[in-house]
């Protein structure tokens, strides 16, 4: 992905249908991956509930911002409100996207910010619900805006005839990189006890690890 100058859109493009251009847009894919299958599908939804759950009154109810919602409750409406956030800044990001000179800048602020964020869900145990709410809001969002930067590339790097199948190729890397990723974390967390660690540490170690993951493979298309 080259550099943009301000004057013009594109002033010095990349080489369409470039097969160094085009892997390293695929890295991107198999890095944020990582979040999506490890923490968003697998791991945080029972964790964070259950950490919902410690800091619950006896009714199961918990109090984000003063609002009553039962404990089994908060991930569900954590992703709801992240969707709705999305639903509103994503299409800003999106028109910024089209006309931007700075849309590798950007994608690299997105995916750290959001890799960040997943990394410290490690820290999230006791009753702390907020902290992992909160950092969860920040990392979707940050997945989201940085897969609209990731795909304004697309037709810059790849010809018209030949996108979707680029589209394709790169959701599929995507998801072998999250299902090895994912694979490591299962071993990890089926046999915590073995490796000298609770089933809560893995989880926290895995959703890490995602983390990790994503800043360090974003390296590659940066």
């Amino acid at each position: 992905m080259s550099a943009h100058s301000g004057s013009a859109r594109v002033s010095n493009p990349p080489p369409v249908d470039d097969r160094k251009e085009l892997l390293s847009w695929y890295f991107y894919d198999w890095a944020n991956s990582a979040f999506s299958t490890t923490v968003v599908t697998v791991f945080l939804g029972p964790y964070l509930t259950s950490v919902a759950k410690a800091a619950a009154d006896a009714e199961g109810l918990v109090y984000p911002l003063g609002i009553s919602v039962f404990a089994d409750s908060f991930f569900p409406y954590m992703v709801s409100l992240s969707v709705l956030l999305q639903v509103f800044f994503l299409p800003i990001l999106g028109a910024i996207a089209d006309y931007s000179h700075r849309k590798k800048q950007m994608l690299g602020f997105f995916a750290y910010l959001g890799a960040a964020a997943t990394v410290c869900l490690y820290f999230l145990q006791g009753d702390n619900y907020l902290l992992g709410g909160g950092l969860f809001l920040l990392a979707n969002l940050s997945f989201g805006a940085s897969i609209v930067f990731y795909n304004a590339f697309l037709p810059e790097i790849s010809s018209l005839e030949k996108r979707d199948t680029v589209s394709s190729q790169g959701w599929a890397t995507g998801y072998l990189g999250g299902g090895i990723l994912l694979a490591v974390n299962l071993v990890l967390f089926l046999n915590a006890e073995n490796f000298g660690v609770s089933e809560g540490h893995a989880v926290r170690i895995s959703m890490a690890s995602a983390g990790l993951w994503w800043a360090i493979f974003t390296i590659i298309p940066l």
